[in-house]
């Protein structure tokens, strides 16, 4: 999977969701857990009202204490800005 930092697709967020949590359990914390972040949005809510993936996923793998190392993909390194 590779991300342009400054863009995410929605499908890119589904794929890194699952890469990271697996697919039944990124299913429930996207559907389940809510980020303050977000104003308390889960993750669907957010997709859903047009907050851009990309801020939707920083703001759950922040919520879910993935190490700051796994936020561009899992086994990948940071894109140099």
């Amino acid at each position: 999977m590779g991300l342009a930092w400054d863009a995410m697709r929605t499908s890119e967020f589904s794929l890194a969701v699952a890469e990271e949590f697996g697919a039944d359990y990124g299913r429930v914390l996207t559907a389940d857990l809510a980020l303050e972040e977000l104003g308390g949005r889960t993750a669907d809510a957010a997709i859903a009202a047009g907050v851009p993936a990309r801020d939707v996923w920083l703001a759950l793998c922040r919520a879910a204490d993935v190490p700051e190392s796994r936020w561009h993909g899992r086994g990948r390194p940071e894109r140099k800005r």
